[in-house]
């Protein structure tokens, strides 16, 4: 919950419409509305996803790339293609292949790698 707003807060308020897409919408609906309405849930269930594990992913995200010495994936990815990481390959990839996880995580948990 963020003030000076009260509960619901917005991860309950999406949730609540996610379920009644889900729920009585699916079942009321057919074809392509009903197509509709599942990526309509979709959307609201990845804005959720995010929504729990945005500041937590930013952190890493943002330690990692300060760990590569870098401010944005653009400055990291420039250093990857003229081959100035070639040296730290192996931590580059790490970092990204982390990066990718949380992205899946966050987009379609069902394509995300097990945590280990």
């Amino acid at each position: 919950m963020t003030a000076p707003h009260d509960e619901p807060d917005a991860g309950a308020l999406l949730e609540a419409v996610r379920e009644l897409l889900q729920g009585e919408v699916l079942a009321a609906t057919a074809g392509r509305v009903q197509f509709l309405v599942r990526v309509a849930a979709n959307v609201i269930a990845i804005v959720e996803r995010e929504l729990a594990a945005g500041a937590e992913q930013a952190g890493r995200h943002a330690a990692g790339l300060a760990r590569l010495g870098f401010a944005s994936d653009a400055e990291l990815a420039v250093a990857i293609r003229s081959g100035a990481l070639d040296d730290r390959l192996g931590e580059a990839a790490a970092f990204v292949r982390a990066t990718v996880a949380d992205k899946l995580a966050v987009a379609n948990p069902a394509y995300a790698p097990p945590v280990v």
